[in-house]
């Protein structure tokens, strides 16, 4: 009666199975199962065992740097000031897993360490000497030069290289701001002697990074009708007159690495009037810009005479006051550059000029063109 019942409950269309018998022994499946997960196993623990452990794909391809912090001790050393003489080297650790670490090797070269933002608008003591004027640039006792204490550092790698000077700085007050807050640090700046102000601008040029360079007024052909401005140096003024102008002209500020002509198509090419004037740099230790307006300049003899580090310009970048035109010219400076090694380019503080130079610079740079300062193309005498 029982076995009837429980055919009743038990749903449609299933039989009834008979009891399962105990296994007498296992299956060759389940010892086959048995057998691949052991082995996993084993092959998981001998790579969990290894010295050292396998790394990302990424991490095996490239490995990055990283300083080694030296231990910190209870006395720390005394501090001082690190050598840049020569290039640097420096032991950095790559990520190797355990064990000790394998240093890399990079070299630094100081040419490539930017300028000290903090202190480059105060004067070097050793280079000035005081005048009725003011301060006026010197070498020092150890030989030192203007020329090289206040340059601004470049690469020195010897590719495509262009220096541009700005020159007309302190003449606007406005301008001078914009150009300095607007030009690429490497843009070397020029100052006018009969500007305002010059000093408090000197400052704020230095401290954002620029090379700046004194302008001296020359005398041009047809002077006076057209005149350079106050104190112009002239063919006719006895050299002990061209060098008290040329004094002050110097002593309007300080930190610069040279001068530059502002006009002077007819001094430069006079001899008597020249020879001085140059003679008068090269004992003070600062180099020559020549704008490159007048072929007939003397100022390359001189200045391998006299050992002035010169400069000539290739090209003024804004005699036209035109976008498309100074654009042209920059054109052409690249292409003298890329075909000699660097060129030159002289323009003046227009507000065209300024944005014009800004864009340009930064689209160069992405062409492989460097920017330098001025003094990194001059020819110096004194160093062969």
């Amino acid at each position: 009666m029982a076995d009837i019942s429980k055919d009743i409950e038990r749903p449609l269309g299933q039989t009834i199975r008979p009891p399962r018998a105990a296994s007498r022994g296992l299956s060759a499946g389940t010892v086959g199962a048995t057998l691949a997960v052991l082995a996993v196993v084993g092959i998981s623990s001998a790579i969990a065992l290894r010295e050292k452990p396998f790394r990302k794909p990424e991490e095996v391809a490239v490995s990055t740097p990283k300083v080694t912090a030296a231990p910190k001790t209870e006395t720390p050393p005394k501090e001082t000031s690190p050598k840049t003489d020569g290039p640097q080297i420096i032991h950095v650790q790559t990520e190797e897993g355990d064990g000790p670490p394998k240093a890399a090797i990079v070299i630094r070269d100081p040419s490539t360490v930017g300028q000290n933002l903090k202190i480059a608008h105060i004067p070097d003591k050793a280079l000035i000497e005081t005048s009725e004027t003011g301060p006026l640039p010197m070498r020092a006792a150890d030989g030192r030069r203007p020329f090289d204490v206040y340059a601004r550092p470049w690469s020195g790698s010897r590719g495509a290289r262009v220096a541009i000077v700005i020159g007309g700085l302190a003449v606007s007050q406005t301008g001078t701001q914009a150009a300095i807050a607007k030009l690429p640090a490497e843009v070397t700046l020029a100052f006018a002697p009969q500007g305002n102000s010059i000093g408090r601008w000197m400052q704020a040029a230095r401290q954002s990074g620029h090379e700046i360079v004194m302008q001296v007024p020359l005398e041009p052909f047809d002077y006076p009708n057209v005149n350079p401005g106050r104190n112009t140096l002239t063919v006719v003024a006895s050299p002990d007159e061209n060098l008290k102008s040329l004094h002050w002209a110097l002593s309007r500020t300080t930190n610069y690495t040279g001068v530059m002509n502002y006009m002077g198509a007819r001094f430069s090419a006079d001899s008597a009037a020249m020879g001085p004037f140059m003679a008068e740099l090269g004992k003070r230790g600062l180099a020559y810009v020549d704008d490159g307006s007048s072929a007939r300049s003397l100022a390359p003899d001189l200045a391998l005479k006299d050992g002035v580090p010169f400069v000539a310009g290739d090209t003024s970048i804004d005699a036209v006051q035109d976008r498309g035109a100074i654009l042209k010219k920059l054109d052409e400076l690249e292409a003298t550059a890329r075909a000699k090694g660097f060129a030159v380019g002289v323009g003046s503080a227009f507000d065209l000029t300024v944005d014009t130079v800004s864009s340009w610079v930064t689209e160069a740079k992405k062409r492989g063109i460097e920017i330098v300062p001025i003094s990194a193309v001059a020819i110096d005498p004194q160093k062969g």
